[in-house]
């Protein structure tokens, strides 16, 4: 990544009561590029809880996502769906795809797999993603695998890249260097808005050293 470029944020926010506060307070601290919004574990998204997060979040002209649900996403106004890994990873984008149109974007989480991701971004994913999920007890290991990806995409591919499962300012430095297009960071539903606030803004800030120091 040269002096030029500098990675965008991307949120995470988990649908739910205080989800209008959390996302509110994120917007406006730094610019974000994209919101994803992700039901709470174990449901689905909820149409009622969705709507204003991406009212909200269009408002601040960012790109809105729904988790798993193109059929929602058209039906909100969503700008497009999230695929997470999955058995049919293809096959999902297809369906996605074929409710969104070609102005919708649909976005999708290769897991590992480098075959998976080539596969899908040469059938016109309009991002891949690569993460270290929390559920990975090896937490060093997932994180290390995360980052090998990210860079050989970043030196291979155009189709653009979102890094997830970014903890800190450092992680994020290192993963913009590397090439990702987008840093995910998630807005946690237990975490308090100062702490948010503070999340994002040293994240933020941490991208602009990567590009001035590129």
């Amino acid at each position: 990544m040269d002096a030029t470029t500098v990675s965008q944020l991307y949120a995470v926010v988990e649908a739910g009561e205080a989800a209008p506060e959390r996302l509110g307070v994120a917007l406006g601290a730094v610019p974000i590029a994209s919101v994803l919004i992700v039901p709470t574990a174990g449901t689905s998204l909820d149409p009622g809880s969705a709507q204003p997060l991406v009212e909200m979040a269009q408002k601040a002209d960012a790109a809105v996502l729904l988790a798993g649900d193109a059929q929602l996403a058209r039906t909100l106004r969503a700008d497009g769906v999230h695929l997470n890994v999955g058995k049919d990873l293809l096959g999902a984008y297809e369906a996605a795809r074929a409710i969104l149109g070609n102005r919708g974007i649909v976005g999708i989480d290769a897991g590992i797999s480098r075959h998976d991701a080539m596969t899908l971004a040469e059938a016109g994913a309009d991002y891949i993603a690569f993460g270290a999920p929390p559920h990975l007890k090896d937490r060093d290991k997932a994180r290390a695998r995360r980052d090998e990806l990210i860079g050989w995409w970043g030196e291979i591919f155009e189709v653009p890249c979102v890094a997830f499962d970014v903890e800190t300012r450092e992680e994020a430095e290192a993963l913009s260097r590397a090439g990702a297009d987008f840093i995910a960071i998630r807005l946690g539903a237990d975490a308090t808005p100062a702490a948010i606030r503070e999340l994002v803004a040293g994240i933020a800030a941490a991208l602009f050293v990567s590009e001035t120091a590129g």
